[in-house]
């Protein structure tokens, strides 16, 4: 099956990249702009041109997701992160006791003052 989408993935891709380069340049971008005398210059090719661009790009990002849900199903549905954290291992005792910090005063500022303010002492109790 995933095989199967992933040919018909690369033949849209293709398809996708010929049909983008049929298409005559109307923006003159780089100073290259379409000049009237090539084949598609009527404007019901570029309707249908335009349609069929549609079309495939539709093709090519169904068969993305489908490739991506495929993939996901036979990975078992978990993601990379959650393999990566699973191989680690647990984390060594490093011999340091844990310490734990003292809560903070209740007159202490939530905030340190900006650079620019001046700095007053606090007020003796």
């Amino acid at each position: 099956m995933e095989n199967v989408v992933l040919s018909v993935h690369l033949i849209l891709a293709l398809l996708l990249i010929g049909v983008v380069l049929l298409q005559r340049s109307e923006g003159g971008g780089l100073g290259m702009g379409g000049s009237g005398t090539g084949v598609m210059t009527g404007r019901q090719a570029a309707n249908a041109l335009t349609k069929l661009t549609w079309a495939l790009a539709a093709g090519f990002i169904v068969t993305s997701l489908t490739l991506t849900a495929l993939a996901a199903h036979k990975a078992g549905g978990s993601s990379i992160l959650d393999r990566i954290l699973q191989e680690q291992p647990a984390p060594q005792s490093t011999g340091v006791p844990n310490v734990e910090l003292p809560p903070p005063s209740a007159d202490a500022p939530a905030t340190p003052p900006a650079a620019d303010a001046p700095v007053t002492p606090p007020a003796a109790n």
